[in-house]
């Protein structure tokens, strides 16, 4: 197909351009403008007019001149080049490499916009990723094929969080596991962060990295997370591979979908996000998923920094109905230096229950989590009453479940930033904690499991 070239722009504002009297193209083709020095940007149609076409340019519009300036309109969308040698690579937001290493040769070449899959062409979630994070692994499980995104907030640890994660996750059972790790919109001296401490623990043998950092333009972050995402399901559905996706941070990709909105002139939404929003997220969050007829599948754990820690603002609230759970960081966790400051009262995953138990973890996992949850639910009642009557005039169970309160928050939600706990660890752990507590108390476990449990110990 013949390439079409316009000389000229009708319009520039902020980072989109405007090209009259264009026939043939479609919606997210890809565009060529080239200034008189010959030099090239990139950029894609967002709108369609007979009169004029819309175009988004991803380098910005800076030192265009509208009478002279051509567009060259490509036939076709924005792609990513996609081999088996990206393990091990980094790549910008747009997918060009970071590292020196030249580009990726001889692979197959996908359109980075994708397609939800197909619900009657999945498999249902059921396999334990173990992250070596008790709090993660025993009270809100990450299933292979699942997508829980962590709710943080500024100034909470959730990018050594994310680092942790990538290094320590693993598909008990299977070799072929790989981390495609993308940063939104983050800043230099995070990018420098996550490049060195993945680098230094030697993950970047089955990772893939796109860095998109907070001084590049905007447009080129709502392409990252779509970039990763391509380049996680050719890994999953292509090469068979087992691919945990992070996304790391979900709330600068609503801020440029905001921003872009503004300058297009749409209708704002809530809080000025566009109206649009929830189904742009679940264009994302929907390419999560183990397929019938593949071996490989594809696992999402999204961060987004919760506005003003506000869990019910549109960015927090949208991700919570498409995704399948969350987990929740605590400022006030953060602020008693308990890392990962993970609130378990307020996180939830949705599909734990069909992924743990004897066939995937152990058989006393789901009676051992829900005696936690409850035993904790019960100690924030009894420091609420402790506030008020004082601590000394408390009966002697509830004393017993402030002690297991303190030992839960400092023992077993609180390991070191490099700690690896196995699953056996944390739950064995779980119940040397639990024996605070009076039998009676004891009323989400049986007595064949503690019995079981004490065979073990010894």
């Amino acid at each position: 197909m013949a390439l079409r070239e316009y000389m000229g722009l009708k319009k520039i504002q902020g980072p989109f351009v405007l090209v009259e009297s264009v026939s043939g193209v479609g919606y997210g083709e890809l565009v060529s403008i080239i200034v008189p020095s010959g030099k090239e940007r990139l950029g894609r149609v967002v709108l369609l007019d007979e009169r004029a076409t819309l175009v988004q340019v991803f380098s910005g519009t800076d030192e265009l001149v509208p009478e002279s300036t051509r567009s060259r309109f490509l036939g076709k969308g924005l792609s990513l080049t996609l081999a088996p040698s990206i393990l091990g690579r980094t790549f910008s937001g747009l997918g060009e490499p970071r590292d020196d290493c030249g580009p990726v040769y001889g692979g197959v070449s996908r359109d980075v916009n994708g397609l939800p899959l197909n619900p009657m062409a999945r498999r249902y979630p059921r396999d334990f990723i173990h992250t070596g994070i008790s709090a993660i692994d025993t009270l809100t499980t990450l299933i292979r094929g699942q997508k829980l995104p962590i709710f943080s907030g500024n100034g909470l640890p959730h990018n050594q969080l994310a680092v942790q994660i990538a290094v320590q996750s693993r598909l008990v059972g299977a070799e072929n596991f790989a981390v495609v790790f993308a940063g939104i919109g983050i800043k230099h001296d995070d990018a420098a962060f996550f490049v060195r401490e993945l680098v230094e623990k030697g993950k970047t043998n089955n990772l893939v990295m796109f860095l998109n950092l907070a001084d590049d333009p905007v447009i080129e972050r709502i392409a990252t997370p779509r970039m990763a995402l391509s380049a996680a399901e050719y890994l999953a559905f292509d090469l068979g591979m087992h691919v945990l996706v992070i996304l790391t941070d979900m709330t600068n990709y609503c801020e440029a979908l905001r921003e872009l909105g503004v300058a297009r002139g749409e209708v704002p939404s809530r809080k000025g996000y566009p109206a649009y929003m929830y189904s742009d997220l679940a264009s994302l969050y929907e390419r999560a998923g183990v397929l019938r007829d593949a071996q490989g599948s594809l696992t999402q754990l999204p961060i987004l920094s919760m506005p003003n820690d506000d869990i019910t603002h549109p960015i927090p609230d949208l991700t919570g109905f498409i995704t399948e759970g969350q987990i929740v960081l605590s400022r006030e966790l953060d602020a008693q230096s308990v890392y990962p400051p993970i609130d378990v009262l307020t996180s939830l995953s949705r599909l734990m229950k069909d992924g743990i138990g004897k066939n995937y973890t152990r058989d006393d996992h789901p009676n051992l989590a829900s005696q936690l949850f409850a035993s904790y639910s019960r100690v924030q009642e009894v420091r609420a009453l402790a506030g008020v009557v004082g601590a000394d005039e408390l009966g002697k169970i509830d004393k017993s479940y402030v002690e297991f309160g303190e030992a839960f928050e400092k023992r077993f939600l609180a390991q070191g930033k490099d700690e690896d706990r196995d699953i056996g660890q944390s739950l064995d752990l779980a119940w040397e904690l639990l024996h605070v507590l009076p039998r009676s108390e004891l009323t989400r476990v049986s007595l064949e499991q503690i019995s079981a449990h004490r065979k073990r110990s010894g």
